[in-house]
Protein backbone atom coordinates (compact mmCIF):
# COMPACT_ATOMS: atom_id res chain seq x y z
CA UNK A 1 0.00 0.00 0.00
CA UNK A 2 1.88 3.12 -0.97
CA UNK A 3 2.21 5.72 1.80
CA UNK A 4 0.84 9.47 1.43
CA UNK A 5 2.01 10.69 4.59
CA UNK A 6 3.82 10.30 7.69
CA UNK A 7 3.34 13.04 10.82
CA UNK A 8 3.39 12.35 14.52
CA UNK A 9 3.48 9.04 14.28
CA UNK A 10 0.71 8.74 11.80
CA UNK A 11 0.93 6.70 9.05
CA UNK A 12 -1.38 7.76 5.94
CA UNK A 13 -2.11 5.00 3.12
CA UNK A 14 -3.71 4.87 0.25
CA UNK A 15 -4.77 1.92 -2.52
CA UNK A 16 -5.21 2.94 -5.94
CA UNK A 17 -8.38 0.72 -6.52
CA UNK A 18 -9.35 0.13 -3.35
CA UNK A 19 -13.41 -0.47 -2.55
CA UNK A 20 -15.42 2.77 -2.13
CA UNK A 21 -16.17 5.14 -0.94
CA UNK A 22 -13.05 6.62 -1.21
CA UNK A 23 -10.84 6.95 1.75
CA UNK A 24 -7.10 6.55 3.00
CA UNK A 25 -5.74 4.15 5.73
CA UNK A 26 -4.40 4.94 9.17
CA UNK A 27 -2.30 3.49 11.44
CA UNK A 28 -1.08 4.79 14.97
CA UNK A 29 0.87 2.65 17.02
CA UNK A 30 -1.54 -0.48 17.48
CA UNK A 31 -4.48 1.71 16.12
CA UNK A 32 -5.57 1.88 12.69
CA UNK A 33 -8.53 3.34 10.78
CA UNK A 34 -10.07 4.02 7.13
CA UNK A 35 -11.58 7.51 6.98
CA UNK A 36 -13.33 8.72 4.24
CA UNK A 37 -11.96 11.58 2.29
CA UNK A 38 -14.89 13.46 1.48
CA UNK A 39 -16.44 13.92 5.25
CA UNK A 40 -13.17 12.84 6.96
CA UNK A 41 -15.03 10.61 9.38
CA UNK A 42 -13.78 7.60 10.10
CA UNK A 43 -15.59 4.73 8.25
CA UNK A 44 -14.19 1.80 10.44
CA UNK A 45 -11.32 1.30 13.21
CA UNK A 46 -10.46 3.75 16.02
CA UNK A 47 -8.03 6.38 16.81
CA UNK A 48 -6.90 7.64 19.87
CA UNK A 49 -8.08 11.42 20.54
CA UNK A 50 -4.14 12.77 20.43
CA UNK A 51 -3.80 11.30 16.75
Amino acid sequence: MPTISIFFGIIVQMFWNDHKPAHFHCTYGEYEALVNIRTLEVMEGKMPRRA
